[in-house]
C-alpha cells in the first residue's frame, strides 16, 4: 500500500515537471521563403501544436530580422513546427511543405530574392532525413513541372525564434498579409506548379 502511494506521488510529480507533458511531441523545421506564409498551412493541421517563425542555418549569432533580411548571415527564414506524431505524420508535413513552395528556384521564393529565402528541409534526426530524401525522390519522379528540384535537405542547427511581431502575422495583420501574399505572386505560382487541386 505504501509502495502504491509512493508510486502515485512520484508519477504526479513527474507529470508536473516542465517538459513531461510534451515528451511525445516532435519538432519539424522547414524554410519556404517568407515565414509568414508558411505558418497558415500547418496551423490548420490536426496534430500541429504550434508554429514558430524564425531563423536557421546561418553563422551569425543572435540573428535579427534586419540582419537576416539584409543578407549575409547565412540564415533562412523558416518555421519550426511542434506536432504530435500520433495525430499527424512527418510524411504529411512534408507533403504540405512541397505544395506550399516553389522547389524549382534557388535562393528565392516568389518575389523574395536571396539565400535567406531559400527553400530547405532541416531534419532533426535520421528518420526525418530518410523521409525527406524519400519524398524528394518521389517528387522528382512524378513532378508535374519540367524544372529540376533544388530544395536543400540539411541537418537542423540552432533555430532562433523571430521577433514577436512576426509570430502569427497572418492573424494579427490579415489585410497586410493578404496584400503581401497577392503582390508576391505566391498563390499564382503555386497554382502553376501544382494546380488548384494540389494546393494544401
Amino acid at each position: 500500500m505504501m509502495k502504491d502511494r509512493l508510486f502515485t506521488v512520484f508519477l504526479l510529480a513527474a507529470l508536473a515537471m516542465p517538459g513531461m507533458a510534451s515528451a511525445a511531441l516532435v519538432r519539424a523545421t522547414f524554410a519556404g521563403g517568407c515565414f509568414w506564409c508558411m505558418e497558415p498551412p500547418y496551423d490548420k493541421l490536426d496534430g500541429v501544436v504550434s508554429t514558430t517563425s524564425g531563423y536557421i542555418g546561418g553563422h551569425a549569432k543572435n540573428p535579427t530580422y534586419e540582419a537576416v533580411s539584409a543578407g549575409g548571415t547565412g540564415h533562412a527564414e523558416a518555421v519550426e513546427i511542434t506536432y504530435d506524431p500520433a495525430k499527424v505524420s512527418y510524411a504529411k508535413l512534408l507533403d504540405v511543405f512541397w505544395r506550399n513552395i516553389d522547389p524549382t528556384v534557388r535562393d528565392r521564393q516568389f518575389c523574395d530574392v536571396g539565400d535567406q529565402y531559400r527553400s530547405a528541409i532541416f531534419y532533426h534526426d535520421a528518420e526525418q532525413q530518410r523521409l525527406a530524401e524519400q519524398s524528394k525522390a518521389a517528387l522528382e519522379k512524378s513532378r508535374p513541372f519540367p524544372q529540376p528540384i533544388v530544395t536543400e535537405i540539411v541537418a537542423a542547427g540552432v533555430f532562433t525564434p523571430a521577433e514577436a511581431y512576426h509570430q502569427d502575422y497572418y492573424l494579427k495583420n490579415p489585410v497586410r498579409y493578404k496584400f503581401y501574399r497577392y503582390r508576391c505572386g505566391r498563390d499564382q505560382r503555386l497554382e502553376e506548379l501544382w494546380g488548384k487541386a494540389g494546393l494544401k
